[in-house]
């Protein structure tokens, strides 16, 4: 799944994440989806999140969902 669809997005799932400073470089970052920021049901450039460290970005895989 890629990260564009906020029904596939859930809190405490394992994410891709890019940060809005990695946009240009497209360097991902991994960690658990704490907060769901994007309202819309869809976004092209991805879902935005914030993980559970404080770090937001936008979703670009969603690497395993929450048991």
């Amino acid at each position: 799944m890629n990260g564009q669809k906020r029904s596939d997005v859930k809190v405490g799932a394992l994410v891709a994440v890019i940060l809005k400073a990695d946009q240009r470089s497209g360097k991902l970052t991994q960690g658990r989806v704490g907060k769901l920021l994007t309202k819309s049901p869809t976004h092209p450039h991805g879902i935005k999140v914030m993980l559970t460290d404080g770090q937001v970005g936008r979703v670009a895989k969603i690497v395993e969902d929450p048991k």
